[in-house]
């Protein structure tokens, strides 16, 4: 009132704001956010590192170069809808170099890309709201593509390469020792990549046949381990001073370099391309479905979402899980070639 009284439109003002922010410095801003610890997900928590990297690559590579320079306030469903297009039909599909050396990243269009980058700019327009821009979020209500997910697993050929693959790679010492050990403990567990990478020896209690997993997907989980998946770890070469299970070749942290070891041991076994790590996830789950499991006991071995039972009642479900996990490893390492280790009990 004082200001209307001194010939002021606040109004105005506060509009003038909302029309002069441009979605280019809302992205700047929504990533500061995540940043800072001041925008959370709907669990509560904060993004994790890498997927804040995913997500400042699509609004680097996607959102900024089609809509960058409008008006927050202005963006309508038309645009969205363009926008999402755009991205399906390959319009912002391009290689450049990154910061590292001979570093080449290539940006991809096609369905599933636009789908997600239409996801997250959905976020960034609620954010867009909850900071008082926009009184709605244009995104919402845009009909995405069908994601045509398709979950694919090793056939018994398959499998067969890879244990062959992994051996020889083992004995040979071609290939990083640690790496050809996480691969194993993935199709071992049925673990996603990054849970496996980021393991340290604090997390496992060997003689338990236990791993607290701090950080997951899903939150804190805790998981059974096989008494192959046991040897293993107690197997794998370390490096003394670098905390993880697995570690890199050079440098310290984690194994950064993994994906390349993968493509290495994917091409000796001649697996067809689309078999990533993510395909050892299924193909453990699908074996234990074969086995007569149902899918809670499932869900618990390999740390699926909603089923926090496990870490609540480990104790009275310990040799239930155990029991499982030997049984589905040792099908597993029947079908690679591999000497088993432990018997396998009837779920």
């Amino acid at each position: 009132m004082g200001d209307v009284a001194k010939g002021l439109d606040p109004s105005g003002l506060k509009q003038a704001r909302r029309d002069a922010t441009c979605v280019a410095d809302l992205c700047d801003a929504y990533v500061k956010a995540i940043e800072e610890g001041r925008l959370l997900t709907r669990s509560g928590r904060a993004k994790k590192p890498n997927t804040l990297t995913i997500d400042k690559g699509r609004i680097n590579a996607h959102i900024k170069p089609l809509l960058g320079t409008l008006p927050v306030a202005a963006l309508t469903r038309q645009d969205v809808q363009s926008f999402m297009h755009a991205v399906a039909e390959g319009k912002t599909a391009k290689s450049a170099k990154t910061t590292k050396r001979r570093g080449l990243a290539n940006v991809r269009g096609g369905k599933g890309t636009a789908t997600k980058a239409l996801s997250l700019l959905s976020a960034i327009m609620t954010y867009a709201i909850d900071r008082g821009l926009r009184t709605d979020n244009p995104a919402t209500g845009v009909r995405k593509f069908a994601e045509g997910r398709r979950e694919r697993r090793l056939s018994d050929t398959e499998y067969a390469a890879l244990g062959k693959a992994l051996r020889e790679q083992a004995r040979a010492k071609n290939i990083w020792p640690p790496a050809i050990a996480a691969i194993r403990l993935l199709t071992l567990t049925g673990w996603r990549r990054g849970e496996a990478l980021n393991l340290t020896p604090a997390d496992v209690e060997l003689a338990k046949r236990t791993a607290i997993l701090p950080e997951t997907k899903t939150g804190k989980s805790m998981r059974p381990l096989s008494r192959a998946a046991c040897d293993v770890l107690r197997e794998v070469p370390t490096i003394a001073g670098n905390k993880f299970m697995f570690p890199p070749s050079r440098g310290e942290g984690n194994m950064q370099g993994f994906r390349s070891y993968w493509l290495r041991i994917a091409k000796l076994a001649e697996l067809p391309a689309e078999v990533t790590p993510h395909t050892l996830r299924h193909s453990f789950a699908s074996l234990a479905a074969d086995l007569g499991y149902s899918e809670p006991t499932i869900g618990a071995l390999i740390g699926h979402k909603g089923q926090t039972i496990t870490s609540r009642y480990i104790h009275s479900a310990d040799a239930l899980l155990l029991a499982a996990a030997d049984a589905v490893a040792k099908r597993t390492a029947e079908l690679m070639g591999d000497e088993p280790s432990g018997a396998a009990v009837a779920p």
